[in-house]
């Protein structure tokens, strides 16, 4: 059981090395009593899940408590967060999504809550780079040489995605803007069809995490135009960067992050701001993000809360300047 006192961590960047003394605090002095509920608002196995079971056992120790990790899947994710924005502002129910909860969703959809005002920013969790994939009869080897070929071909290209109003249909549609490109969007149910009809050659295009195309890369199904990432992947680092292909706005990544009901004291969001960053530092963590082509963030608590505003007017320009049609 960890107590809040002078030597709790301030929420701070993986880059430092050791704890950063705090004046002493008195609410919630004995946090954690009991387990913490973590709901996770997408189905078991998925990203933020299996993240989440990765970072459990380090943070558990650094807590003195259980992680209870809940599913709590529908609307896109914004059912299992809305709960958490219902809940005491004890520390004791976290919420633990996708940045389309965050800053993306209350664009496309109408909701009961704005999860800007209505949950607290804990720490981001994971970065997860996105990487562009083609088919490889696609006469492109690298970004640049696909916006080539499809400015020959406007409107004969299909890209796919996840679904509508998915990270990745939105990321493509400011690929669109910012290249000057024509090719059309269709939706899938998930990864797994999207990549099937990308191996079929339906579709020219899709954009996700390494891990999803790396086995048919590997046997030369594939080829990989660019990463999002700001420098080039460890796993691929042959893959330039999509700056280095000359459309650094498109330098965005995927990420998932934890948060707690508005209005949880401050002593309460650092200590689990602390046990998120001594997770994120265990060798096991980072070796097994590195296999999967994931990063751990380097954002302090503070700079990811500032972010959040701009990655949000970021999204709601893309769609509206894509015409995408909200529910």
């Amino acid at each position: 059981m960890i107590r809040i006192n002078r030597r709790q961590v301030l929420g701070g960047s993986l880059a430092l090395l050791t704890p950063v003394a705090a004046p002493a605090v008195h609410a919630q002095p004995h946090y954690p009593e009991r387990p913490i509920r973590v709901i996770v608002p997408f189905a078991t196995g998925g990203v933020g899940d299996a993240t989440m079971r990765l970072l459990a056992p380090r943070m558990e120790q650094q807590l003195g408590q259980k992680l209870i990790i809940e599913s709590k899947p529908g609307a896109s994710g914004n059912i299992g967060a809305q709960e958490v924005t219902r809940a005491p502002a004890d520390g004791y129910t976290v919420l633990v999504a996708a940045m389309g909860n965050f800053v993306i969703n209350q664009f496309l959809m109408k909701m009961s809550f704005d999860p800007m005002t209505a949950l607290t920013p804990v720490a981001k969790i994971v970065d997860i780079p996105v990487v562009f994939f083609s088919n490889a009869s696609v006469p492109a080897r690298n970004l640049a040489e696909f916006v080539a070929h499809a400015r020959a071909n406007p409107g004969k290209l299909n890209y796919g995605s996840q679904g509508h109003g998915s990270l990745n249909h939105l990321l493509i549609e400011r690929f669109k803007q910012v290249a000057g490109i024509d090719i059309t969007h269709i939706p899938y149910g998930g990864s797994p069809p999207a990549m099937l009809a990308l191996l079929a050659n339906q579709i020219e295009l899709f954009s996700a995490a390494w891990v999803v195309g790396a086995s048919q890369f590997g046997q030369g199904k594939l080829t990989v135009l660019a990463v999002t990432t700001e420098r080039r992947l460890p796993a691929l680092p042959e893959v330039p960067t999509v700056a280095e292909a000359g459309f650094p706005e498109l330098a965005i990544s995927n990420w998932w992050a934890m948060a707690a009901p508005k209005d949880t004291p401050e002593p309460i969001i650092r200590t689990l701001d602390h046990a998120v960053i001594d997770a994120l530092r265990d060798p096991g963590v980072v070796e097994r993000f590195a296999t999967l082509g994931m990063l751990a963030p380097t954002q302090t608590r503070e700079q990811f809360s500032a972010s959040l505003r701009s990655e949000a007017a970021l999204w709601s320009e893309i769609i509206q300047r894509g015409n995408i049609a909200t529910e």
